[in-house]
C-alpha cells in the first residue's frame, strides 16, 4: 500500500483530493495538511511514501516544504500542484526530483493517470532487480499503462470505471441493481449497465437473476472480493 499525504490549503479541494486518492486501489491517505508547517509535522510523525503537494500556501509554501525534505534526504516522492504555470518552479521541481507536476484546474482523470503511473513504476522497481531499456523508456517517457488500462474497452473511461468499481466495493455485502447504482452515482442507467457488463466480463462482479411477482427478471450485482479467503 502506498501511503499518501495530501497538502492543500483549500478545504474543499483538500477533501475532494483525499476522497479521490483513497478510492484508487493501492493507495491510502495517511494524513492531510492545510499548510506547509502542518505538512512538515506530518512527515516527521508519520510514514509517508508520496506527497501530493500544493505549492502556493500560507505560512510555508510547497516549494519550501519540498526543499526541506530533500535536504533531510528522506525517501519520499512528490507530485506538485499549482494554480500558476510557472516555468521556473517547474524546472526547480524537476531538479528536486518531483515525479509529476499538475496545473490547476486539472481533471481528476489526470491525477488518476499520475497515480497509476507512479504505482506502476514502484511495482516494477520493487519486483525486478534488473530492467530493460524498453521498460525504462516506458517509465520515463510516461507511456506505461497497467494491463487493465490496455484492455479497457473502447468508449469506457478509467475514472468512471473506478467510481463504479469503488461504489460496488464499498457495498460489497449487498446485491445491487443497476437502478440503485445509477441513482447513487448520478449516472444514466445505460452508462452504468455498460460498466457493469465490463466488470462482469473481467470477473470483478457477479450478476444474479431475480424474478419478480409477474415473472419479469431483474439483475442484481455484487462485488467479488478477490482478497477474501474462501
Amino acid at each position: 500500500m502506498i501511503r499518501v499525504l495530501v497538502v492543500e490549503d483549500d478545504p474543499m479541494l483538500l477533501e475532494l483530493n483525499r476522497r479521490f486518492v483513497d478510492k484508487i486501489d493501492g493507495f491510502s491517505v495517511e494524513d492531510v495538511a492545510s499548510n506547509g508547517e502542518e505538512a512538515i509535522k506530518s512527515l516527521k510523525n508519520k510514514k509517508i511514501d508520496l506527497v501530493i503537494l500544493d505549492i502556493y500556501m500560507p505560512k510555508m509554501d510547497g516549494m519550501e516544504v519540498f526543499r526541506k525534505v530533500r535536504k533531510q534526504n528522506k525517501v519520499i516522492d512528490f507530485i506538485l500542484v499549482t494554480a500558476a504555470n510557472d516555468t521556473d518552479k517547474i524546472e526547480e521541481a524537476l531538479k528536486l526530483g518531483a515525479v509529476d507536476y499538475l496545473v490547476k484546474p486539472f481533471e481528476f482523470e489526470r491525477l488518476n493517470q499520475s497515480l497509476l503511473h507512479y504505482k506502476a513504476r514502484k511495482k516494477l522497481l520493487i519486483k525486478k532487480p534488473f530492467v530493460s531499456q524498453e521498460e525504462i523508456d516506458q517509465l520515463f517517457m510516461g507511456e506505461y499503462k497497467e494491463k487493465e488500462e490496455k484492455e479497457l474497452q473502447k468508449g469506457l473511461h478509467k475514472f468512471t470505471l473506478n467510481r463504479v468499481k469503488g461504489f460496488l466495493n464499498e457495498n460489497k455485502e449487498a446485491l445491487l441493481s443497476s437502478e440503485n447504482i445509477s441513482e447513487k452515482l448520478a449516472m444514466s442507467k445505460v452508462t452504468i449497465r455498460r460498466y457493469l457488463d465490463y466488470l462482469e466480463s473481467i470477473g470483478d462482479i457477479q450478476k444474479k437473476i431475480e424474478y419478480g411477482t409477474r415473472g419479469r427478471p431483474s439483475y442484481r450485482y455484487k462485488y467479488i472480493d478477490k482478497n477474501k479467503k474462501s
